[in-house]
């Protein structure tokens, strides 16, 4: 039996007691029966209205926990909806406090889930709205009078984080980009003009809008500063250059030139200033500055190879009514110099490097026929012979190579490549050629030499008188004589009293042995 089953019993005892008590004390007291009746009418009339007035409170209580339950039930189904959460379901057995204490506690649970997540959503909002200002941005799509799913939100943050980096490397281009622009500017000796350069230049770094049709006006602006930086350095260099060649032109005194050289770094009207001086000097100088100007042009004709014929082309060099049209005319003459010596930079610098090359192999074959070389201290011979070995093998590949580059010039100009007059191939072949004539020519007069000198020396020395006359033919040849190579032949003429007999199987051959290195130089060039 349940505990309040018990309590019950024991009121309804108590309430017969209490019946029973009274009337006894009614007996005892002597009162009619009418008048009992009455009182118990009473009494039964206070006890039935106490037990209505606390059933109609208890069933009051019913009543207000099944309405609350079924508010609960219905607020609950429609979180549950908009929190796109799975229905309630309620446990069976339960009492309707139990459930109504399960269901409330339930509802509070997603309130408070659908609190948290209205606020994210005003948050995550409000960051929306301020990159959305300072990127020109979209916002994002999402509906604000629905409470969002955990789905929703996560997707919402994701996008401003994406966002948020977008921003801050923007940010970091804009700021960069900004100090560049700033010093063009400066260099440029410019100021903002327009509203966007302003903006960039003037304003804070924080307000600049980092949409990204500005990022590209700002590259774009960049890169327009840029060239005309680099322009502008162009010309600075032009004006550089003009000034350092009229400073020569001129003969301007040092002095000058060191008071403009704070000038020469980036100040572009100073230069252009100085550049408008020296042209008007230049006018009042035209004489010198036309011959100065000559000096300059016969020098890059020399780089470049020019014959005579070439060189009298150019007719103003030889005039002397020294005027603008002159200077005009000798001032496109060694632009046009210049520029063709640059375009083939190359070619002309190799043909220069062939004749040093060339030069000096002549000079080493040269001291091979000199018998002073063999004093050698130092080790010069050794140096002269490695060094002339070194030559004969780099000249042939050096003129193949310059072969290669004449073709190319020759096919490229339609003309001839000419070294003073002569095409340069046939120059080189024509060298060669020189050198092995010249070569042939040495032995040949060295072989007669030795012959005269061979039978000079074995004349018998009958008497004083031959000795003279022999010592006489001797005296007269020593020139030649010093030029032979040979200890045996030096010693006859050192000691011409000795003996010619011991001389006698001295032949041609054996001494032109001697001369063995001066061999035949085939023409490298086919």
């Amino acid at each position: 039996m349940r505990r309040s089953e018990i309590h019950a019993a024991e009121s309804v005892e108590c309430l017969n007691r209490a019946l029973n008590r009274l009337k006894d004390i009614w007996e005892e007291i002597g009162i009619p029966e009418d008048q009992r009746l009455q009182r118990t009418d009473v009494v039964r009339k206070h006890i039935k209205g106490l037990l209505d007035m606390m059933i109609a409170e208890e069933d009051s209580l019913r009543k207000r926990l099944m309405s609350s339950i079924e508010s609960c039930r219905k607020e609950l189904d429609v979180l549950c909806t908009e929190l796109q959460l799975s229905p309630f379901e309620e446990d069976e057995g339960r009492t309707m406090l139990q459930l109504e204490k399960d269901i409330r506690s339930r509802l509070e649970v997603i309130m408070k889930q659908k609190s948290q997540r209205v606020k994210e959503l005003k948050r995550l909002s409000k960051q929306d709205r301020e990159l959305c200002d300072i990127m020109c941005s979209v916002p994002f799509c999402i509906d604000m009078d629905m409470v969002p799913s955990l789905e929703q939100l996560d997707s919402y943050r994701s996008y401003l984080n994406d966002l948020t980096k977008e921003k801050d490397r923007r940010h970091g281009e804009f700021v960069g980009i900004k100090r560049r622009i700033i010093v063009c500017m400066e260099e440029l000796d410019q100021l903002p003009d327009t509203s966007f350069e302003r903006d960039v230049v003037c304003e804070d770094e924080e307000a600049f809008c980092l949409s990204g049709d500005n990022i590209t006006a700002l590259r774009l602006l960049l890169g327009q500063l840029e060239d005309r930086k680099t322009e502008n350095e162009l010309v600075c260099n032009s004006y550089r250059s003009k000034i350092q060649e009229l400073w020569e032109r001129l003969q301007v005194l040092q002095e000058e030139r060191e008071g403009m050289s704070d000038h020469m770094v980036h100040s572009f009207l100073q230069l252009e200033a100085e550049c408008r001086r020296l042209d008007e000097l230049k006018m009042k100088n035209m004489k010198n500055v036309i011959e100065a100007i000559r000096a300059e042009v016969a020098l890059f004709w020399e780089r470049c190879f020019y014959s005579l014929a070439q060189r009298r082309a150019f007719t103003p060099y030889y005039d002397v009514d020294f005027t603008v049209e002159l200077l005009n005319l000798h001032e496109a003459e060694l632009l046009s110099l210049k520029k063709h010596y640059e375009d083939h930079r190359e070619l002309f610098e190799g043909v220069t490097r062939w004749q040093d090359s060339w030069t000096l192999f002549l000079q080493l074959e040269k001291k091979v026929t000199d018998p002073s070389r063999f004093n050698n201290r130092g080790g010069n011979l050794l140096k002269e012979e490695k060094q002339r070995a070194d030559l004969q093998k780099s000249l042939p590949k050096l003129e193949k190579s310059l072969k290669t580059q004449v073709d190319l010039w020759e096919e490229e100009q339609y003309r001839e490549f000419l070294v003073n007059g002569q095409r340069f191939l046939h120059y080189v072949q024509e060298q060669w050629e020189l050198l092995w004539l010249e070569k042939e020519r040495g032995k040949n007069e060295r072989v007669r030499f030795l012959k005269a000198s061979m039978l000079l020396m074995c004349l018998p020395l009958r008497t004083p008188s031959c000795v003279g006359r022999t010592l006489r033919t001797v005296e007269r040849n020593k020139e030649n004589i010093s030029h032979l190579n040979g200890p045996a032949l030096s010693g006859v003429l050192r000691n011409p009293a000795q003996s010619p007999a011991s001389h006698r199987n001295i032949s041609v051959n054996s001494v032109a042995s001697t001369y063995s290195e001066f061999s035949v130089i085939s023409n490298p060039i086919s």
